[in-house]
């Protein structure tokens, strides 16, 4: 029997977990919803409040540790995401991206080069707002995602 889909919420900093609830309910799926602190999770036997213990990447940790080719994860995370890449997990950004291994390299040397211009001063700029637009990038880019994982199965 093949496991079923499950989404893993790195969910600390997560603006769409509402729209991750929705589509998992849609769809018959189960959502763990990972973090350093309590959060508010709707009352449902699908969705499952992992709380772990306060410190740099903790969360981050719990998700990679079990993330595996049945698991989407949804994270903006580019370490994270780069961890959960590797173990063959589905990663979902929240503006609908996908991180997979052709785009990780490209994305964590652009995250770095970033990173670097605004410790130096030559840049200050940061993300864009998340907007609407991102928000129903990323309902289309799930649903399509948990689509195509239920063929494979």
């Amino acid at each position: 029997m093949t496991k079923p889909i499950r989404l893993l919420v790195d969910g600390d900093a997560c603006p769409v977990k509402d729209e991750v609830y929705r589509v998992a309910e849609r769809h018959g799926l189960h959502v763990v919803v990972v973090s350093n602190q309590w959060l508010r999770v709707p009352p449902s036997p699908m969705i499952e409040r992992i709380v772990v213990e306060q410190g740099p990447d903790v969360a981050d940790d719990w998700i990679a540790e079990r993330a595996d080719d049945r698991d989407i994860v949804i994270a903006s995370d580019i370490p994270l995401a780069a961890r959960c890449v590797a173990k063959g997990a589905h990663v979902l950004r929240p503006d609908g991206r996908l991180f997979d291994e052709r785009s990780i390299g490209e994305i964590k040397a652009m995250r770095d080069l970033m990173t670097t211009l605004r410790e130096t001063g030559t840049i200050t700029t940061r993300n864009s707002a998340f907007s609407r637009r991102d928000r129903s990038a990323f309902l289309s880019a799930l649903d399509t995602l948990i689509v195509r994982l239920k063929k494979r199965s």
